[in-house]
């Protein structure tokens, strides 16, 4: 990932909008509709890693064999969920859409640990094993080794992928893919819809980062190809002439106006990445809108 110093000195300018009063206080970053002294118990959860270990009740470690941790009214934190699509279809085009998804993940969970959230960055085919960290920026060294770890191979179930998440109050949903998902792409089914309406009745400020290659916006092939599906490796004889690019620009553009249609229906952010895009403008001009500083 070519991100250095610089970009992430403005990215510590930035805080992501929560879209919802969050319930979940945390340390004077953000309002809570919870009232309480700061020193005022609130519950036990199990513990996390990246939690602060003097928080850990050794009396109930005792009792039940499991760890877990005192939880009190101020130190409740705002939870940022960030979903990698890790299918094999990311890893295509020049510059690899791959690529763009680990540099626009990483830029997000670096906003959410540096304005103390805590952040849970997922890869969509193994969410039983995220990344999990919180109390500031020393987590981002291991961020980066996680990110630097992802294989982009098979296939992905978004839908099956969303419904692991634990949801525990308001919060913000990053999902970074192509949406390359036959669920997703028959605007017969209504699984993007069904997906949205959950993620909203969850209180979350919901981002759909669309992340496309330049050879997938902009086709410039021409003469009989064939072409190979990624993720199942099936094949399909086509001839590229003017009239066939045509009908594959026209049914793009209805896939991505659907997309951005429903998001808007339910108050989710969408935007289209394209790897041609410098990464400067995704963030600092495109995705404005998502900050509240």
């Amino acid at each position: 990932m070519m991100l250095d110093a610089a970009f992430f000195d403005r990215l510590s300018r930035l805080r992501l909008a929560m879209g919802y009063r969050t319930s979940m206080n945390l340390t004077g970053n953000r309002k809570s509709m919870q009232k309480g002294s700061s020193m005022e118990f609130s519950d036990f959860r199990e513990y996390m890693p990246g939690d602060d270990i003097r928080r850990i009740d050794w009396n109930a470690y005792g009792r039940l064999d499991r760890l877990y941790v005192k939880e009190y009214m101020e130190e409740k934190e705002a939870v940022v969920s960030v979903l990698v699509d890790t299918s094999a279809s990311m890893d295509y085009g020049a510059k690899k859409k791959s690529e763009l998804a680990c540099m626009l993940a990483a830029a997000f969970s670096y906003m959410g640990l540096n304005n103390m959230d805590r952040v849970r960055l997922y890869d969509m085919s193994r969410m039983q094993s995220p990344f999990v960290a919180g109390g500031g920026k020393r987590a981002i060294p291991r961020l980066a080794d996680w990110l630097m770890q992802l294989s982009f191979e098979g296939t992905v179930d978004i839908e099956k992928a969303i419904g692991a998440l634990p949801l525990k109050g308001p919060g913000v949903t990053v999902l970074i893919s192509d949406f390359l998902q036959e669920t997703f792409l028959d605007k017969e089914q209504e699984s993007l819809e069904k997906l949205l309406r959950f993620l909203d009745y969850s209180k979350q400020k919901t981002v759909f980062l669309h992340v496309l290659a330049g050879e997938e916006l902009s086709v410039e092939l021409t003469g009989t190809r064939n072409l190979i599906d990624m993720e199942n490796q099936s094949s399909l004889r086509l001839t590229l002439d003017n009239g066939s690019i045509r009908v594959y620009e026209r049914a793009l553009q209805e896939f991505l106006e659907r997309m951005r249609r429903e998001c808007v229906k339910v108050g989710a952010f969408y935007e289209i990445c394209s790897t041609e895009t410098d990464i400067y403008q995704l963030i600092f001009q495109n995705l404005r809108m998502l900050y509240d500083i």
